[in-house]
C-alpha cells in the first residue's frame, strides 16, 4: 500500500465525514491517527479506523446514493484491507 494513497484516502474520508456532519468522534480519531502515522509510519490505527469509516460511509450511501462517491468507498476499502 502506497503511503501517499493511504494519507490521501484518509484525508478525503475526513473531509467527506465533515461535509456530511456525521461521526465527529470518528473524524477526531482519524485525524489523530493520521498525525500519529505521519510521526511513526505505523498504519495500524489508520487501517482500523478506515474500516469503521467505510462501514459508516456505506450506511450513508444506502440512504442517499449521491452522498458518497463510489471511488471514495473503493479507495477506503483498499486502505481498510491493506
Amino acid at each position: 500500500m502506497k503511503t501517499v494513497a493511504l494519507e490521501k484516502t484518509v484525508e478525503a474520508t475526513v473531509e467527506k465525514l465533515q461535509k456530511l456532519k456525521v461521526e465527529d468522534q470518528l473524524i477526531a480519531e482519524l485525524e489523530w491517527c493520521l498525525g500519529s502515522y505521519r510521526y511513526d509510519s505505523n498504519p495500524s490505527g489508520l487501517i482500523e479506523k478506515s474500516g469503521v469509516a467505510l462501514t459508516t460511509l456505506k450506511a450513508v450511501k444506502e440512504k442517499n446514493s449521491r452522498a458518497v462517491s463510489k471511488k471514495l468507498l473503493d479507495d477506503l476499502e483498499k486502505v481498510a484491507i491493506a
